[in-house]
């Protein structure tokens, strides 16, 4: 298979799993968030390569939009991180003792 070949499978693969969100049906439905994720990723992958080809600015324009994108996808998994890291915190300076 050459790329020509491997591109136009993977797209109408992409294609087909669209297709399939939009319908309902349980397929689409489970790599919808997988793609949810994979896009920002896309973007970030092509802004680093467009920065490095000389397009810094729609390299540029690519990363920011895809590291956006993907601090909104784990907006939920950063406040997590964050609750249990001020719980930490807050044990942590109820169990020091105190020097009077």
């Amino acid at each position: 298979m050459n790329g020509k070949t491997a591109i136009g499978a993977v797209l109408t693969f992409l294609g087909i799993v669209m297709v399939l969100k939009v319908f309902g049906l349980p397929f689409g439905a489970f790599l919808g968030p997988v793609f949810g994720f994979l896009f920002p990723l896309i973007l970030i992958g092509l802004g680093v390569l467009g920065i490095k080809n000389g397009k810094k600015m729609i390299g540029g324009v690519l990363l920011a939009f895809g590291i956006i994108i993907l601090i909104g996808k784990l907006s939920g998994v950063i406040f997590f991180l964050l609750a249990v890291g001020l719980i930490v915190w807050g044990v942590s300076m109820l169990r020091r003792k105190r020097a009077c």
